[in-house]
């Protein structure tokens, strides 16, 4: 077994507190409708208009796709732990040693989040890579790599989405202050570039209502596509050879019941017998968003694409040892269609940076002749740790799946090259004590085949 685990267990590393920086806020102009339901199912919508798609001599097809997520996290809008978590310095790093033993991490491998001090509270809060994230993005976009559309992974805009006022702040301020801002022109060339976006279970958070009025403001913004909480479409810029078919995971988790996670105190899965509550307003109301695992395995089928890629919040494998309950759920519910017909599976929800393969023994009863990939990428304004404890026993729990990298407490973003029949994700990271504009590290790069039939 090998795995590549957190930079920081084999390098010293220094706790650093930095003064969150001043904000600006603006309300958009356009009045948002205040409540808006879903059709019983997705209808295509017309996507966005075509661009010169990259190629490097005639007849080869290549694109490049940025993937980000949990993206939306900004200082100035705090969660109610906030409020009540008055921490000192002295104060958070106890929380933080708290927390590490609370969720049976190797204790030799301690390290705090980087913290700020809270411009509501004025007092110690985890730190927000956001504006290192959107500056090392449009950086490496413009310098470094032709970027011809983005994925965005869910939970974006923290801690609980659009909310018609109820946490005192406006809806359409949050949408540009953690959206359309940071990420709403992070490519200039080639113009038209466009971020698809699924919701995650913050987004949720308010109900129903508050989630869809989310996604039509999405829908409305500048740069941004959705068409509903789930659907599929063709960016215009890869000419056909990709699809995507974004999916909410957090309505189909919240159409079933989801065990209580609980490791044991080697790191292992454990049981409680108990049903985890659900934290977030997500059930679903039409038979259509029930049935939503059916609708992907017939659209993965029935696609044309070369490539399939599915793009949800919540992954199928993770490392931090705090999502297992909810990834088992989801591999039997989708990973069956996955492992037949897609090429790869792209999320968030961790705030973390990794790659997992599964053989697909598990799912069809025998493995395939290639492994599907899964590509998280949930550290764009969060950090979370690992749990190298967690990651041993599932390694050895699972012989089917491989946990190919994985690095905690870091921001970062993925970049994902599609050429021919290969594809190269590059897992990118910003230093957390750098400045907007001081560039992003490629920390590992992993290939893979295409593998979906027609």
């Amino acid at each position: 077994m090998s795995f590549n685990i957190d930079r920081g267990l084999t390098n010293h590393w220094q706790h650093r507190f930095a003064l969150a920086g001043s904000v600006c806020a603006a309300v958009l102009a356009a009045l948002l409708t205040a409540c808006v339901q879903p059709t019983p199912a997705p209808e295509t919508k017309p996507a966005p208009a075509a661009k010169t798609t990259a190629t490097s001599s005639p007849g080869e097809f290549r694109a490049g796709i940025l993937i980000f997520g949990d993206g939306g996290y900004q200082l100035k809008y705090p969660d109610q732990d906030d409020y009540t978590d008055l921490f000192t310095p002295e104060q958070y790093l106890a929380d933080e040693w708290q927390n590490w033993q609370d969720d049976k991490r190797p204790p030799d491998e301690y390290r705090p989040r980087v913290s700020a001090l809270s411009p509501v509270t004025n007092r110690i809060v985890p730190a927000t890579g956001m504006a290192l994230i959107s500056a090392a993005m449009k950086d490496f976009c413009r310098d470094l790599a032709r970027c011809d559309f983005g994925v965005m992974v869910g939970d974006n805009i923290y801690p609980s989405g659009f909310s018609f006022g109820a946490d005192g702040f406006d809806d359409l301020a949050k949408l540009k202050d953690m959206i359309t801002d940071p990420y709403g022109s992070l490519v200039t060339d080639p113009p038209g570039f466009v971020t698809y976006v699924t919701l995650g279970n913050h987004d949720w958070e308010s109900g129903r209502d508050a989630a869809f009025a989310q996604i039509a403001a999405i829908e409305k913004s500048k740069g941004f596509y959705m068409d509903g909480a789930y659907y599929t479409v063709k960016p215009p810029s890869a000419n056909g050879e990709i699809e995507l078919f974004v999916i909410d995971t957090s309505i189909i988790l919240a159409s079933v019941p989801v065990a209580e996670d609980f490791l044991n105190d080697d790191g292992s899965e454990g049981g409680t017998g108990a049903i985890e509550p659900p934290s977030y307003k997500a059930e679903p109301l039409t038979e259509a968003e029930k049935q939503m695992p059916t609708w992907l395995d017939a659209a993965l089928k029935a696609s044309t694409a070369k490539w399939k890629f599915v793009v949800a919040h919540h992954p199928i494998w993770s490392s931090s040892g705090g999502k297992f309950e909810q990834a088992r759920v989801l591999r039997q519910l989708i990973l069956p269609s996955m492992c037949r017909y897609a090429d790869g599976f792209l999320v968030g929800h961790e705030h973390t940076l990794e790659i997992h393969t599964d053989d697909c023994s598990e799912a069809l009863g025998q493995p395939t002749a290639k492994p599907f990939v899964q590509i998280l990428s949930g550290s764009a304004s969060k950090q979370r740790p690992i749990n190298t404890n967690f990651m041993r026993h599932q390694e050895a729990k699972y012989p089917g799946h491989h946990t190919v990298f994985s690095v905690g407490l870091t921001w970062g973003f993925a970049f994902l090259q599609i050429e021919g029949d290969k594809a190269t994700v590059q897992m990118r990271s910003v230093p957390d004590d750098g400045a907007p504009g001081s560039g992003s590290t490629v920390e590992f790069t992993y290939e893979f085949e295409h593998r979906s039939t027609n």
